[in-house]
């Protein structure tokens, strides 16, 4: 609470349905608790199912799907891996995991997605010196999904694995297709502030069956059919629980609903604010239709009469969380010296743009404050009493 006695709006909160009481009662009544048992089977072949793939492997964090995605890509030490630059850390994190070396490529101003002309002009560079990198990790951010069709194509061409991370795209559509079946293997996330949650997890999807067998056998600490423990290979502990599961299973059931809502919270201050100088949303690109997972608006300090950051103070000040858009990943320490190509759209999206609060379950009055705030800086600054 502030002194005002304003109760926190968050910035996107899990929105729980009141079914995963039910898939949980299952798993205890069970005994399955420890990870792996019959509620991970079925959100797994319920998931698979959803997103129009072959097989999912259900996983601890959406970066444990990643780093198992680009190590069945083939990735090594000393490998180039292209990643996108606007997106979280942990679209590359992973490839520093396996000591590869991450090149990042400039957003799309269209999509705030991977731009394919980058793409495909450094593949097309890199070949001549036969320097092509072994895998694309494609980012889809804040509920878009990236332009596939350019992007693989040219990755076909020059022979380099796309792996698409699909953290926060899940129930986006890009030309009638849903988010994750693209590349050669695509990772989701469910941690607590995604579309649907199951507070801590992951799902790996692909229509490589072999590819997710291969998958849960190295999350499974890569312990080999045997009577007693045997490893040859270096595995992980990366399995979803019994429980987180049961919670996944529920939130699937009525992930439509939340993106309808989701969308709907868009339209809300697209329609309160757009009238305001300087400020402008996050495209929705032609190609397909997002999920709105966060609704993102840019700041013009020269039109609005205020930068982002004072508006992001001044919702602070009254208890409602917001954020910068993504830093580009090529401006953060963890990255120091690593190549950029491009760069120059990502750093201006980042320095104007900001995330509003988004969750599905803000109500009208939530949303109507958070407008006013947003409304009052700007006719503070440009109507001073």
């Amino acid at each position: 609470m502030t002194e005002k006695g304003n109760p926190r709006i968050y910035l996107s909160g899990p929105h729980l349905c009141g079914r995963e009481i039910h898939f949980l009662k299952e798993a205890l009544d069970s005994n399955w608790i420890a990870p792996l048992g019959p509620q991970v089977d079925a959100f797994e072949e319920e998931f698979a199912h959803y997103i129009g793939v072959k097989s999912a492997a259900a996983l601890s964090s959406g970066t444990a799907a990643l780093h198992l995605g680009l190590r069945l890509a083939g990735v090594v030490r000393g490998d180039k891996v292209f990643c996108s630059t606007l997106t979280f850390v942990a679209s590359a994190s992973p490839i520093l995991y396996l000591g590869a070396v991450p090149v990042f490529l400039d957003a799309d101003p269209d999509s705030w997605n991977l731009d394919p002309n980058r793409v495909e002009e450094e593949l097309e560079r890199l070949s001549r010196n036969g320097q092509t990198p072994r895998a694309l990790v494609v980012a889809d951010i804040f509920g878009q999904s990236a332009d596939y069709e350019r992007i693989e194509r040219t990755c076909e061409r020059y022979g380099v694995a796309v792996v698409e991370d699909a953290a926060e795209s899940l129930g986006a559509t890009y030309r009638g297709s849903r988010t994750g079946r693209f590349g050669k293997c695509a990772a989701f996330s469910f941690n607590g502030n995604k579309i649907i949650t199951t507070s801590g997890g992951g799902m790996l999807v692909s229509d490589d069956e072999a590819l997710i067998q291969e998958a849960r056998l190295l999350a499974a600490q890569a312990r080999e059919p045997a009577p007693h423990y045997e490893h040859s290979r270096l595995g992980y502990n990366y399995r979803m629980s019994n429980l987180l599961a049961a919670v996944g299973r529920a939130q699937l059931e009525v992930l439509e609903e939340r993106i309808a809502q989701r969308r709907s919270v868009f339209r809300y201050y697209r329609s309160h604010l757009s009238d305001l100088p300087g400020i402008t949303f996050m495209p929705e690109a032609g190609y397909g239709q997002s999920t709105r997972w966060l609704t993102c608006l840019e700041v013009d300090a020269e039109a609005f009469g205020a930068d982002r950051e004072m508006v992001r103070l001044a919702l602070e000040a009254e208890n409602i969380e917001s954020r910068p858009v993504w830093k580009p990943l090529h401006l953060l320490p963890l990255f120091e010296g690593c190549e950029v190509v491009g760069g120059g759209v990502a750093e201006r999206i980042f320095s104007r743009g900001l995330c509003l609060p988004s969750s599905s379950s803000l109500s009208r009055g939530e949303l109507a404050r958070i407008v006013e705030v947003v409304r009052n800086v700007c006719t503070a600054v440009n109507h001073p009493s």
